[in-house]
């Protein structure tokens, strides 16, 4: 594949990050691949698995050349990053991001971007509850969704690029308006992650039930909620500090169904729980039909990476 991008700077060296390095590799781009991170051992850890071409100890000197550069960091540290790469980029370079909340990034990123650099906010769709430069891969972004978030008046061409190299990528593309994103990641993905954050908290403040019984009998839904409860820390408070409206608007409605929930157990109201349980199980087949999941036994995950 020819190269869609000359230099590309990735802007922290996580499990996007990463995955982006080896996801370009395997699509056989040619591009020259620059990376930096905050952290001197994330940086050497990316230099030993030859994650880039050349690592740097900057994001300013990073971007310097680059005609495409992606931010990879928590929400919380995408001001200060985007402060500090605005006198270095590129004229005519694009810059995009891969956060999961879009309103606050556009908000911190936009006012330091120069004139002449396409700022195409992005979010792919996907992920695992690991982190870091080791824990990427090049598979990770097989059909699953990459929503873009264009501002008013972006650049046509430079959107396309970008489009067609997240593709490239493996990657499904779609378009979405910001404040919608934030409410559909909302109800998809802040959510859940906070009520499996809460359940695992639950578990451990439940004194009747011991840590080696909670350990030794995790059933799959608990076990599940474990694996989303051990996402990174960081990303995850900077996302509900920064999508705070539409989270709280979601959970609003999942603490209404969730006292429904509780009235028709009290009330021993089966006919309730199973129209219920039979609408929400509706969803996980369209999941599965629509290719973000397989029906296989232990949620579609057996044989696969981490």
């Amino acid at each position: 594949m020819s190269q869609m991008y000359s230099r590309v700077a990735l802007i922290g060296l996580g499990l996007i990050a990463s995955s982006m390095s080896h996801a370009m590799r395997r699509a056989g781009m040619t591009s020259e691949i620059v990376g930096t991170a905050r952290s001197a051992e994330t940086r050497e850890t990316a230099e030993k698995l030859d994650l880039c071409d050349t690592v740097v100890a900057t994001a300013a000197e990073a971007v310097v050349g680059a005609d495409l550069v992606v931010l990879a960091v928590p929400v919380g540290a995408m001001e200060a990053v985007a402060r500090e790469i605005g006198p270095h980029l590129e004229a005519g370079a694009t810059v995009t991001d891969v956060g999961s909340v879009k309103r606050e990034i556009v908000a911190a990123v936009g006012p330091h971007m120069p004139d002449g650099v396409h700022f195409i906010p992005g979010h792919p769709v996907a992920g695992t509850e690991h982190s870091g430069p080791e824990s990427g891969f090049a598979e990770l972004f097989d059909n699953r969704w990459l929503l873009l978030t264009p501002l008013p008046g972006t650049d046509v061409e430079a959107k396309e690029r970008l489009t067609a190299f997240w593709q490239a990528l493996g990657s499904n593309v779609d378009e979405m308006e910001i404040e919608h994103h934030d409410l559909v990641l909302a109800v998809t993905s802040h959510a859940p992650h906070l009520i499996a954050y809460t359940m695992v908290g639950v578990a451990d403040d439940l004194s009747r039930v011991t840590d080696s019984e909670v350990i030794k009998y995790s059933a799959a839904g608990f076990r599940d909620f474990t694996r989303i409860a051990a996402s990174d820390p960081t990303m995850w408070r900077d996302v509900f500090l920064n999508n705070k409206d539409a989270t709280l608007e979601i959970l609003g409605r999942f603490t209404e169904e969730l006292f429904a929930l509780q009235r028709a157990i009290r009330t021993e109201d089966g006919d309730y729980l199973h129209d219920y349980f039979t609408r929400t199980r509706a969803i996980r087949r369209g999941i599965v039909e629509a290719g973000q999941d397989t029906d296989a036994p232990d949620f579609g995950r057996m044989g696969k990476k981490p």
